[in-house]
């Protein structure tokens, strides 16, 4: 029997995602919780396939919020986080980075232009050897890509002030990845942390930093940490790759590159329905035209809500 997917109608439409290099990937845009100021970070767009994407959501489903090129692939955001309060700069993810050679430049349409994190960071004033800390919530390329550049040709930290912090259970994984996910792990974006003697391992749940906890998913991948910024009375949830753009809110929607999709489901089950009753801001990371929302429960279940601005 085949599975029912519904497109929530009650989605606002958001309009297409801005064109690279435009006004809407260049606009930083901030929020307070707690001590910290919130801004968001713009570091480049890039593009995956659809199908994947979406796993066994049908196409003619997905392309009506996401419309593919003419490879089937999906434009996404590869946006971080910036916490800036309490004497600490923190950075939530790195995006893509700038190491990749053509052929990977093409195959991904990667387009950093006058977004990479470097530039970004720039616009609201933070130098590279500003950050005090980076949380990466896991290591594919699409996250941890920017958290290492070349200096003759070497990898080395690109925050080389900072303290770079790593689930040690994603960190072994990673070491051995297997055939079906060995693409998504690019040695360079991490191993020089380690020589850099930059690197700290977190183990499990619980307080990272002043105000910002994070909470373990297994479905995309190993212990992948999704970091929780609150002041008990805001909570902002950075979603990651749990639920990577707002078109995947509906639990169903997973993608294929999860190596445990049915942990996935379940994991979604369970943190989308906290985030809809504790009114959490969802953070998108891959999202191309929509940061962050709310979520509501309606008598088909949870879907997005409210749009949240930073400003």
């Amino acid at each position: 029997m085949p599975t029912f997917f519904f497109l929530p109608q009650e989605y606002p439409s958001y309009g297409p995602p801005a064109p690279p290099g435009g006004e809407s990937d260049r606009r930083q845009t901030t929020m307070r919780i707690g001590i910290y100021e919130v801004h968001t970070v713009e570091t480049g767009r890039f593009a995956l396939d659809g199908g994947a994407m979406f796993g066994v959501v049908p196409k003619p489903l997905w392309e009506k919020t996401s419309p593919p090129d003419e490879k089937n692939r999906i434009s996404l955001a590869a946006r971080a986080l910036l916490l800036q309060g309490g004497g600490r700069t923190v950075l939530i993810d790195t995006g893509n980075g700038g190491k990749f050679n053509e052929k990977l430049r093409s195959i991904y349409r990667i387009e950093n232009g006058a977004s990479d994190i470097v530039t970004s960071l720039a616009r609201l004033g933070v130098t590279p050897e500003g950050v005090t800390d980076v949380i990466l919530t896991h290591l594919h390329f699409d996250h941890a890509g920017g958290a290492t550049t070349l200096v003759n040709g070497i990898a080395v930290p690109a925050f080389p002030r900072a303290r770079y912090y790593v689930q040690a259970e994603h960190w072994r994984a990673a070491q051995v990845p297997t055939e079906r996910d060995r693409a998504s792990f690019f040695p360079d974006d991490f191993l020089p942390l380690r020589r850099g003697e930059v690197l700290q391992f977190t183990e499990g749940e619980g307080e990272v930093l002043p105000g910002i906890t994070v909470r373990l998913v297994h479905g995309h991948t190993s212990a992948l940490q999704c970091p929780v910024v609150s002041d008990g009375r805001t909570t902002l949830f950075y979603c990651a790759d749990l639920v990577p753009t707002s078109s995947h809110v509906p639990l169903p929607w997973i993608m294929a590159y999860d190596l445990r999709p049915l942990v996935t489901l379940e994991e979604k089950r369970r943190l989308l329905a906290q985030a809809a009753d504790e009114r959490w801001i969802m953070f998108f990371e891959h999202d191309p035209a929509l940061a962050a929302a709310r979520l509501t429960r309606t008598d088909k279940g949870i879907v997005l809500g409210s749009p949240v601005p930073f400003e």
